[in-house]
């Protein structure tokens, strides 16, 4: 029996001996919670995640369960997290046994919201449409409507605000937006369901906290408007950014050694982006004294609808092409500018890739990988002049000089590779003197007209190069190839 069928039949009991000891009263209509509840979707999902250690395998299937609900005609809000990778996804209705096929309209990765729709929407359009209300206020009480793990049927609990936060969303491990607090635990399966206030979605849940029971975190409407907003167009469009890095400045001696005053006000700018939206305008040193006329404390807070909140949640809320006008102190001396907002693409360099094949090159088995999370994630890599390519990839422009970090991830067992495997892990720096800009060049390097007799492979970091005879080198391509049952050599697009 569901959650909401345990609620009415309580209800029917209770309102059952009442009429034994008096008179009938008549009560205020009032919509049955089950018929919202309708509203809120099961999905089944079966997932295929990529390979990033054997890019050529097509990767392992596994399968899942998560929430979804509807907020328009043949529109189903979801967890981006709940779909990625999705091969096929099955609805449920509540109360339902027929499960319907869908498929993902829109997905936004970087705050983990996705849209769904069926290919018939015909019986879904009696079901309720759910409305957005605002930002839930602290110490009040929501409803987290979903199904999580533990059960097949519809599960409802209760949870108090506690917290209103600017946080990292896990699902990308690269972004942070807004997002509320509730002391209600949120499971596996509860993800992408609505929380409720005042029969108003308030949110959507999607993550819990490992280190603490009854924790879970919640999607605000800001965040969501946003994206059903950005994809009005037809397409998403990612956040914008203002491409600073800012450190705190509580520290008096600190304020005195810049001339500040001790009023809690302004952040010291630390880096500035190449390309991004404040370059050629902000400059490391400068103090940010306030971001569209509100004022930033001392921590990089601004203060949002009575709630203070990390300063870049002005930027969240606006898009690619919008103004913002900053003030600065500059040599102690006040400047206004007015910047006009872009996304930083390079930046998704640091956030986990989804529904995207591993990129990659098998030559006379070297395997060649460009550098990102996922193949960080896979590959564990511990040269540090590797991993300071990757941390300074955006902050320091290495991504106008080379689009790519291509990276040596496999040496393959073979006569011609025999002695080389303590140089899988480093960068590649030159390939026969010309240095390695992006994936498609070290390919096409690989792959001259005019062969040279040998292929030196310069990496950074290693105390010498890799040196490969060319004419053995094909022969010992077709070997690993053979060995390793690799059907295709090289994918070189997304």
């Amino acid at each position: 029996m569901s959650a909401a069928r345990f609620l009415l039949a309580g209800l029917f009991l209770i309102s059952s001996a009442s009429a034994q000891s008096a008179p009938p009263v008549e009560a205020p209509a009032r919509e049955a919670p089950a018929d919202i509840y309708k509203s809120v979707i099961r999905i089944e999902v079966a997932s295929q995640v990529p390979d990033y250690s054997t890019p050529w395998n097509a990767g392992r299937f596994s399968g899942g369960i998560g929430t979804g609900f509807i907020i328009g005609k043949n529109r189903i809000l979801t967890n981006a997290h709940v779909v990625s990778n999705g091969r096929r996804i099955l609805l449920n209705i509540y109360g339902s046994p027929q499960k319907y096929a869908a498929k993902v309209e829109f997905i936004a990765h970087d705050c983990d919201l996705a849209i769904l729709s069926v290919e018939d929407f015909t019986n879904f359009e009696k079901l309720p449409v759910f409305t957005f209300g605002e930002v839930p206020q602290l110490e009040t009480q929501v409803r987290v409507i979903g199904y999580p793990i533990g059960g097949d049927r519809l599960s409802v609990t209760r949870g108090v605000v506690s917290r209103i936060d600017f946080s990292a969303y896990s699902h990308s491990r690269a972004d942070s937006h807004l997002i509320v607090q509730i002391d209600a635990a949120i499971n596996p399966g509860n993800s992408g369901g609505p929380v409720v206030q005042d029969g108003k979605v308030v949110g959507v849940a999607f993550q819990g906290l490992r280190q603490a029971d009854n924790t879970g975190y919640i999607i605000p409407t800001p965040v969501v408007k946003r994206f059903l907003r950005d994809i009005e167009d037809g397409h998403y469009d990612s956040y914008a950014e203002l491409g600073l890095g800012d450190f705190p400045l509580f520290n008096p001696a600190m304020r005195k050694a810049l001339k500040l005053p001790d009023d809690n006000t302004g952040v010291l700018i630390t880096n500035v982006t190449p390309t991004g939206s404040c370059d050629g305008v902000i400059k490391p040193g400068d103090i940010l004294m306030s971001i569209d006329g509100k004022q930033v404390d001392s921590a990089g807070m601004v203060t949002i609808d009575g709630e203070d909140v990390d300063m870049h949640e002005i930027i969240e809320r606006k898009f690619a092409g919008d103004k913002v006008a900053l003030r600065i102190l500059r040599e102690g001396a006040p400047k206004d500018f007015e910047i006009t907002l872009k996304p930083l693409s390079w930046s998704r360099m640091y956030a986990i890739q989804y529904e995207v094949k591993p990129r990659y090159i098998m030559f006379a088995g070297l395997v060649f990988q460009p550098l990102d999370t996922n193949l960080f994630a896979a590959s564990k890599f511990d040269d540090v002049t590797l991993r300071r390519l990757y941390g300074d990839f955006v902050p320091k422009g290495i991504f106008q000089k080379r689009p790519d970090i291509v990276v040596l991830t496999r040496i393959e067992s073979d006569p011609l590779t025999s002695q080389l495997s303590d140089f899988a892990g480093y960068a590649i720096d030159k390939i026969n003197g010309t240095e390695v800009k992006d994936l498609k060049h070290a390919n096409e390097l690989l792959h001259p007209k005019e062969k040279p007799e040998f292929f030196v492979i310069e990496l950074f970091g290693a105390e010498r190069p890799l040196v490969i005879p060319s004419g053995e080198a094909e022969t010992a391509t077709k070997r690993v190839q053979q060995a390793y049952d690799i059907e295709q050599l090289s994918n070189l697009e997304d």
